[in-house]
């Protein structure tokens, strides 16, 4: 596999993410369980780990079934 189709590949995920995102955010991505969010007045701290989880194994998922098909 050429380096080229990965990265018009991925390219493309990032671009399709980008057009979902609206969508994913109706969904309540970033106000999962293992979210962290600290306040205070003129301060506030958000460190998504819920949420990075999720897409990271939802990403992998992702690329190993494209990457799979691909091969076939």
């Amino acid at each position: 596999m050429s380096m080229q189709k990965v990265l018009i590949t991925l390219g493309l995920l990032i671009f399709l993410l980008g057009l979902l995102w609206p969508l994913l955010a109706r969904l309540g991505l970033g106000h999962l369980p293992g979210d962290i969010r600290m306040g205070r007045p003129g301060f506030q701290v958000f460190f998504p780990l819920g949420t990075s989880l999720l897409l990271s194994i939802l990403a992998s998922l992702l690329l190993t079934l494209i990457l799979w098909l691909w091969r076939r």
